[in-house]
């Protein structure tokens, strides 16, 4: 009874969704092959865990429909301590009433439907509402964006380790999926970080296990009740003079063991959804460029990801709200006929000239909401791989995000 209600809940707010993500029919040397693996075919559950699983097919839709091609994920996780000090860089105080006003201003932006399918929700904002009463999630699902929650509580080092971290957040996990699709959210998201400290100084043993058991056995959990999961194994761009090589390595490595786990814990691959990094130099090294990163992105996801998995979004970790959109649109002319969405799940990149903009002001609320609109329309255009310019918030470097022990910040 419960989740006939819930499918007819997600039924009415999800009324207007476009329909889910079609093919590219562009050709590519290196992706063509692999282009045919999404021919439809019959599903047939491999396991009890799917076959016993009454919001499977619910959860292949949900996933579908977020890596639409052409769409994207608006990241609006970051804690409360996070929003806060953002606000704050642009004089805007913090408090219960701003940051619920700022997350107004991107939710209700007109039109957002149109570039954005998903929405990463912090949980306070997953039960708040418009200034008018209307609630976050029914805003959302009218405009055809998914609600979406994150699911972690944050990091904390590993004994034993050169200050590596474990994602925390597993207990009562179950319940407060239960809640949080009752609510109305359809996808969750779990962030792991694994660090390279510098030439040859990769993610330990212990920090990539741990942290491959975290997300298989959260992304068990979110599909047990119903939530599409978001895995994110971040290795994390960081200082180093590390090359571009080897990030693709330690990334190869880490979702190796990520995806073993995963298939260890009979998650079903077509319910879920990647957020991985990009594959970028340290920020001591000389920056590479949008075809450097697309040749070993490219290459390293299609060495370790499955094509059962819809979508891939990557994060924009370091980059700049521009090198963002250019590096998205590189791995989209290298890739064009990737088995899955290669799209983007965006926080910054699509925020910080948005937040800017606004600083506060009710005059600017309009001049903000089109920024950020823009920025979408961007990165939209880049999975599509038709991006041609000029860029809303142009220049930029690399941006040192140091490591945090919570909050997003992507």
């Amino acid at each position: 009874m419960q989740h006939t209600m819930a499918m007819r809940l997600s039924s009415s707010r999800g009324a207007g969704m476009p329909a889910a993500r079609s093919s590219s029919s562009r050709s590519s040397s290196r992706c063509a092959a692999r282009a045919g693996r999404t021919t439809a075919v019959k599903v047939v559950a491999t396991s009890r865990f799917e076959a016993s699983n009454p919001f499977m097919e619910e959860m292949r839709a949900t996933a579908a429909h977020i890596a639409t091609r052409g769409k994207g994920i608006l990241a609006s996780d970051e804690s409360n301590a996070t929003t806060g000090k953002r606000l704050e860089s642009v004089g805007v105080e913090n408090n219960a009433e701003t940051r619920r006003a700022w997350r107004e201003l991107m939710y209700t932006a007109p039109g957002l439907g149109q570039y954005i399918s998903g929405c990463i929700m912090f949980e306070d904002f997953l039960y708040s509402s418009t200034a008018a009463g209307v609630p976050f999630v029914d805003v959302l699902r009218k405009e055809g964006i998914v609600p979406g929650i994150k699911a972690d509580t944050g990091m904390q080092t590993l004994p034993g380790t050169d200050g590596e971290t474990a994602t925390q957040g597993l207990d009562n996990l179950g319940t407060k999926c239960k809640e949080w699709y009752k609510q109305g959210a359809r996808f969750a998201k779990w962030r792991a970080v694994l660090r390279i400290a510098g030439p040859g100084q990769g993610p330990s043993t212990t920090a990539i296990m741990e942290n491959a058991h975290g997300l298989a056995r959260y992304a068990q959990i979110a599909q047990e009740n119903g939530l599409v999961p978001i895995v994110e194994p971040e290795v994390t761009l960081g200082p180093g003079s590390y090359s571009i090589e080897e990030t693709a390595y330690w990334s190869e490595r880490v979702y190796s063991h990520v995806f073993r786990l995963l298939n260890e814990y009979n998650v079903v691959l077509d319910a879920i959804l990647l957020k991985p990094n990009m594959c970028l130099p340290g920020l001591d090294a000389p920056p590479a460029t949008p075809a450097e990163v697309a040749k070993y992105t490219t290459r390293t996801m299609l060495r370790t990801i499955p094509a059962a998995v819809p979508g891939i979004h990557f994060l924009s970790g370091g980059m700049s709200e521009e090198e963002s959109t250019l590096n998205l649109q590189a791995l989209n002319e290298a890739c064009p006929n990737a088995p899955w969405s290669l799209t983007f799940s965006y926080g910054r990149a699509l925020q910080a000239t948005t937040l800017k903009t606004w600083a506060g002001k009710q005059e600017n609320w309009e001049a903000a909401q089109k920024v950020l609109l823009s920025l979408a329309a961007a990165n939209s255009q880049a999975q599509l791989g038709q991006y041609k310019g000029p860029h809303p918030s142009p220049g930029g470097g690399r941006i040192l995000q140091a490591l945090r022990t919570g909050g997003a910040g992507k």
